[in-house]
C-alpha cells in the first residue's frame, strides 16, 4: 500500500530581518517578530515592542551571526596585550594566589619560680664530759664559747640535763656530766657593705693565745701590751675579768699601746709557739746508775737579747711541792743532780718549756720575766733514787 503520508518539505522562506526560515503562509516570524505580508512575502510592519518615534531598519545576517564573533576576538587581543604589558602573569603561571598557611601558635608556660630551701636548724646531741678539779657550770659556759647573754639559760641547761640542785653546787670530782650543745643557726646572708667593727677586726692581725693556770686577763693585756678593753671587744665572750685555764683569746697587735718615753722600744714580736721537745721521750725510766739526765728540744726561732727558754722541772713523786725551774738560751739543759730522789724509791718527774722575756728586775736584783710564747707539751720521766734498796727479810 503506497505511503500517503505527506512529506514534510523544508520552508524556503527566510525571515529579512533575522534569516530564519519561516513557512510560506506564515505572517510572522518566530524568532524576531517580524510581520509579513501574505502575498508578497515582505515586511508589513515591525512588531509593537520595536514600533516607535525611530525608524526601523533591517541588519543583514552576515552582521547579525559575526557581530559577537567579533566581539569575542576583539577581547581576546585585549586580554593578549595586558599579559604582555605585565598585568597577569603570563606562560603556564597560576593566576590564583597561593594561600600561605600560617604558623601555629604554641603556648608557653611561664617559667616555675624556684624557692631557696628551708634552713631547718638540726638540734645536736650534748656530750660528755668528766668534771675536773675547780670546773663548774658557768665554767663551761666560758669554755663552749657562749655569748655572756646567753650564760644563765646555759647553766640552766646544764641543770636540767643532769638533775642538778639550783645552784650547781653539788659536782663532784670525776662525775659524768652532760654539756648541752648550741643549736647552729642559720647564717645571715651575704651583704656587700660592713660594718666598722667587722671591718676593724678583719684589718688587725689577731693572735690566738691559750689561757694557762694562773694567768688573769689582766696579765694576759700586760704581756701582750693591749688594753683589757680591747680584749674584751674582740673577745665577746669574756664577761668581766675572768679567765678560764685552756679558754682561747684572740689577742689584737693592731691594738698595741705606745711605749711611753722619748725612745719606745721595739715593737714587740707575735708570740712563739710551744717548743718541739725532743729527748727523751716520754716515760723514759733512768735507774739508779744513771748520773744525769739530758733535756733537748727544738729551737722555735732566733730569740731576741731579752728573751731566754723557760724549763720548768716538777717531782710529782715528792711528799712535798718540789719544783725546779732554770733559763737558759740554749735548746738543751743538765738536769741537776740534786733533785735525784734521795730514797730508794722511783720518783716521776714532769718538765715542759717555753719562750720567756725579761721586762725588768726586782730591787734585789732579780730578773722578771712574762711569757712571750706558748708552753710545750707536758712529758713526764722516772729516776731512781741513789739510796740502794733495803732487802725485804723473808721469814
Amino acid at each position: 500500500m503506497p505511503n500517503t503520508t505527506p512529506r514534510s518539505t523544508v520552508p524556503s522562506r527566510v525571515c529579512p530581518t533575522c534569516g530564519t526560515r519561516i513557512a510560506e503562509t506564515a505572517s510572522r516570524c518566530a524568532v524576531c517578530g517580524m510581520q509579513f505580508e501574505n502575498t508578497a512575502g515582505r515586511a508589513a510592519s515591525a512588531p509593537a515592542r520595536m514600533t516607535g518615534a525611530a525608524t526601523s531598519f533591517n541588519l543583514p545576517l552576515g552582521i547579525v551571526i559575526g557581530g559577537p564573533a567579533l566581539f569575542m576576538i576583539a577581547g581576546a587581543l585585549i586580554v593578549v596585550g595586558l599579559v604582555r604589558l605585565g598585568f597577569f602573569p603570563s606562560g603556564g603561571a597560576q593566576l590564583n594566589a597561593t594561600l600561605t598557611p600560617s604558623p601555629t601558635i604554641t603556648l608557653t608556660s611561664a617559667p616555675t619560680e624556684t624557692f631557696a630551701p628551708t634552713f631547718t636548724p638540726t638540734a645536736i646531741p650534748p656530750i660528755q664530759i668528766t668534771v675536773q678539779s675547780g670546773e663548774s657550770c658557768l665554767s663551761y659556759a666560758y669554755l663552749q664559747k657562749i655569748d655572756p647573754k646567753d650564760h644563765v639559760s646555759f647553766v640552766n641547761e646544764i641543770i636540767k640535763l643532769n638533775k642538778l640542785s639550783a645552784d650547781c653546787t653539788d659536782l663532784r670530782i670525776g662525775q659524768d656530766l652532760l654539756i648541752p650543745q648550741p643549736t647552729p643557726t642559720q647564717p645571715p646572708p651575704a651583704t656587700a657593705t660592713f660594718s666598722a667593727e667587722q671591718k676593724t677586726r678583719d684589718a688587725c692581725d689577731l693572735v690566738p693565745h691559750e689561757v694557762k693556770e694562773g694567768e688573769s686577763l689582766a696579765g694576759i693585756a700586760a704581756n701582750y701590751n693591749v688594753s683589757t678593753e680591747s680584749l674584751r671587744e674582740i673577745n665577746k665572750n669574756i664577761d668581766g675579768d675572768t679567765v678560764f685555764s685552756g679558754f682561747t683569746i684572740n689577742i689584737p697587735l693592731c691594738r698595741r699601746l705606745p711605749t711611753p718615753g722619748p725612745t719606745p722600744t721595739p715593737t714587740i714580736p707575735p708570740p712563739y709557739p710551744g717548743p718541739n721537745l725532743l729527748t727523751p721521750k716520754d716515760g723514759v725510766v733512768y735507774g739508779q746508775t744513771t748520773e744525769t739526765v739530758a733535756l733537748q728540744w727544738a729551737a722555735v726561732d732566733t730569740l731576741r737579747d731579752n728573751e731566754l727558754y723557760q724549763v720548768v722541772v716538777e717531782d710529782l713523786s715528792a711528799s712535798e711541792e718540789l719544783r725546779w725551774v732554770d733559763y737558759v738560751r740554749d735548746t738543751r739543759i743538765i738536769v741537776p743532780t740534786t733533785l735525784r730522789p734521795t730514797d730508794s724509791s722511783t720518783h716521776v718527774f714532769r718538765w715542759s718549756v717555753s719562750v720567756v722575756r725579761q721586762t725588768g728586775s726586782t730591787d734585789a736584783g732579780e730578773a722578771i720575766y712574762v711569757s712571750a710564747g706558748n708552753s710545750s707539751e707536758r712529758r713526764v720521766f722516772a729516776w731512781g733514787g741513789t739510796a740502794p734498796a733495803v732487802a725485804t727479810q723473808t721469814p
